[in-house]
């Protein structure tokens, strides 16, 4: 099965305030996708689950 393109927009929790990120993400299917974005952002910024919000999860073009 190919991987399809998804962009991820959401928000994470830094310090006191919510800043917005966006990710492209390699996947077969948006549920795959999405927790790829919480591994990826996790790992990056050292924050759990609860303190990353997806808002919208979009397949790309072949971009």
């Amino acid at each position: 099965m190919e991987d399809k393109n998804f962009e991820i927009t959401g928000d994470y929790r830094e310090r006191d305030e919510w800043k917005p990120f966006t990710k492209v993400i390699a996947a077969p299917n948006e549920k795959v996708a999405e927790e790829r974005a919480f591994t990826v952002i996790g790992s990056k910024h050292r924050l759990k689950r609860n303190y990353i919000k997806i808002n919208a999860i979009t397949l790309t073009d072949g971009e």
